[in-house]
Parts: C-alpha cells; structure tokens; sequence
C-alpha cells in the first residue's frame, strides 16, 4: 500500500542500488530525486482506479490483460521498496531500535485509521448512488450486504478487520505487513538471503497448506492472504535496504534482464494469444494432475499468489530497476503529474477507493457505452490528480 511518508529523499540513493551520493569524512551532495518509485506507484494508482469500477470499458487497457500479476502486486512491491527506504536506518544498529519501532507502530496508526475512513465513506458513497438512481443493489455487492442481514457482528468485525469490504481490503494487508516489517528489516541488514529464503519458504508452506487468516461472519479467508504477500514485501524490503545502503540486491546482469524478460514475454503471448493460452493451461494440468505438482505452482490464484504471479512481479522488478531507460522516461515532464498522484499516494488510493463504490452504483442504472464511461472514469481519475496537486501545495504545519 502506498506509504506518502515513503517517497525517495532529494537525496536518497536510487532504487537501482546506485552508489550514494558522497562519502564518509566528504560534503553530502543533493542528488536529483529518483522519480521511478513515484511514477510507477502513481500509474498504479490509475489503474487500480479503472479495475475497481468493473465492467468498463477501458479495463482491457490496464497490465493484468499484459502479464499474470497486476497493479496490486506492483503496489505492494512498492510499497516494499519504500518502507525499507524510510525506515531501514533505524533498524541497524540496536541504539535506534525503539525509534524504529515507534514510527512503524505510527504509521500503522494512521494507516487503520484511513481503512475505517475508507470503509465508512465508501457506504456513504453507495447511499448517495443509491439516492441519485432508485437502484439498490451496490448496498448489498462487494460485501456490504452482511451488514444488513447480520449488522452487529459485522460491525464488530469491521474495525477488527475480521470482516473487509471488497475493492477496499488492501489497506489491510498493509497494515499487517508492516507490523512485522521490523523482523525483516533487522534481518536485511545481517543477513539478507536468509530473510528472502525464510520468506520463500514462508509463502511455499502456507501457500500449499491452503493457510489464510479467516474472516468472520462471514466464511473464508483473507482476498490478499498475508501469509503469502508477504513475499512480495519482503523482496521489496531488501531492495530498499540495499538501496539506502548503496547498493543492489539483486546485480544487473545481462543473463538475468534476458531470463526476465523472456518470461515477461512469454506471459505477454500466454495472455494475448488464445491458442498458446489453451497449451499453457493444459501443460499447467498435467503437471498438477499427472504429475503431483503442488497448485501453488500451476495456478493463477491472487488471494494466494500462487509462483506464475510471483515469478511475473518480480521478473518486472527487476527488469525495471535495471534498466537506466526506465529512470530517464520516469524523470520526463511528461510523466510529472504520475510522480505528484505516486508522491500522495495514500490520501489519493483513498479517495479513489470511495468515488470506485460509488461509481459501481451509477453504473447500474446506464448501459455500457465508452462515451459515459469515459466521463466517469476521467472524471474520477481528474479528481484524484487535482486532490494530489492541491496536496502538493497543502500549507506545512508549523514546527
């Protein structure tokens, strides 16, 4: 989830691991701010917004028809990134520990606060679609209808996070992955691979076990299991860590950019070419079927991120972070409004979530047409970029 307090510094040190700028004993120079964090995170945010308002017509536009993971794993390897850019230093040497943890505690403060907002705003949201068309059925989609049939034990589930809404249980996840953050960042520091094997073997064990956290009135899991994304933040954990320390986690290498994309590639064909699809699909069966693989590694499930989704968003990772043609395109004026929505991204991803509800209930009662769909979803987007401009320039509190 984004984190607005996790943006790169002016002078923090690249995502691709670039050496800091200075030396020890020497005068610390202001390196130009590294806007790939920012843009990326800001183009997730779009379209986040285009797939959490289903049925319109510009969703085919959007990465999850180009590839097996979408926004919400770019999302969370993001935010990733830069929690461990924001608060790594507290975390290697003992003496800061306390105020390591103290600001992650904050963070997640205002993090659960945010959900609550959200939660309740987006039933505001649905009442006034509901209000504007005489059509009620958006007050019983997307989970909201346990709290009409059962109102009290939802409304105790929904600030425990037992019970989440759906389009607005990310935040969630969130929360929980930074909790336990300051395992993995104590861990980056002394030994990185190891923090990464355990991980692995962590959303392996989990993953095949079929372990989520449970919802409750309602049955079944969590749609983003924990136990499994975490993987996903972790990795992004230590590329932050060894950016702040002027490194890369992971080198460029030219055999590593070519396996990595060669897979990309190969995702890009299984999901544009129908035939190769159908191939894929039933040597993926066979595997699980014939030949005993576990699911976790031949399927497509998001509530699990089962290894084809893994695989995808971290072979995007790093194709991404290695390539210095990425930084310079991020670092155009053209793409300057993406790195002020990315720079915002947490007031920004909130409002979008509430105005995503509402929308779903205006488009109940019109037929699909591109046209209205288009002034919907643009005047959404134009909303959201206005609210991060206006944060931009929001006056500074007084110290």
């Amino acid at each position: 989830m984004p984190d607005g307090s996790s943006g790169l510094a002016p002078h923090t040190v690249p995502v691709g691991g670039m050496a800091l700028p200075g030396s020890r004993g020497a005068p610390r120079t202001r390196a130009p701010r590294d806007l790939r964090l920012d843009v990326l995170r800001g183009l997730c945010l779009v379209t986040i917004f285009i797939n959490h308002v289903p049925g319109n017509d510009f969703e085919a536009f959007t990465t999850r028809n180009f590839g097996f993971s979408d926004a919400a794993e770019a999302f969370v390897m993001i935010s990733g990134i830069a929690a461990g850019l924001a608060y790594s230093a507290d975390f290697r040497a003992p003496m800061k520990l306390w105020q390591g943890l103290t600001r992650i505690w904050k963070r997640c403060w205002t993090l659960y606060l945010v959900q609550m907002l959200v939660t309740v705003a987006a039933l505001a949201a649905a009442a006034l679609a509901v209000r504007a068309t005489g059509d009620m059925r958006i007050l019983f989609e997307n989970q909201m209808g346990w709290l009409w049939h059962h109102p009290l034990e939802t409304l105790i589930a929904l600030p425990l996070l037992l019970h989440q809404f759906d389009y607005l249980n990310i935040l969630p996840l969130y929360i929980l992955l930074l909790l336990a953050s300051p395992l993995a960042l104590i861990g980056a520091w002394r030994a990185p691979w190891l923090t990464f094997g355990l991980s692995v073997a962590i959303w392996a064990g989990f993953g095949i076990a079929m372990i989520a956290p449970q919802l409750w009135p309602m049955s079944g899991n969590w749609f983003f299991n924990p136990f499994s994304w975490q993987v996903i933040f972790v990795t992004g954990l230590l590329i932050g860590v060894a950016s702040k320390d002027g490194r890369r986690f992971v080198p460029v290498r030219l055999s590593l950019q070519i396996l990595a994309g060669g897979y990309l590639l190969f995702a890009l064909v299984t999901c544009l070419w129908l035939d190769f699809s159908r191939g894929v699909g039933s040597t993926l069966w066979f595997l699980k079927d014939k030949v005993g693989v576990p699911w976790l590694f031949t399927d497509f499930d998001k509530s699990f991120l089962t290894a084809p989704r893994l695989l995808h968003i971290l072979a995007l990772t790093y194709l991404l972070s290695s390539l210095a043609v990425v930084r310079r395109i991020c670092a155009s004026r053209l793409l300057h409004p993406l790195a002020v929505l990315g720079r915002h991204a947490l007031p920004v991803f909130a409002f979008g979530s509430i105005m995503a509800i509402g929308l779903q209930g205006l488009r109940h009662s019109t037929e699909r047409d591109i046209l209205l769909d288009g002034l919907l979803i643009g005047s959404g987007l134009a909303l959201q970029f206005a609210f991060a401009f206006a944060r931009e320039h929001w006056p500074k509190p007084a110290r």
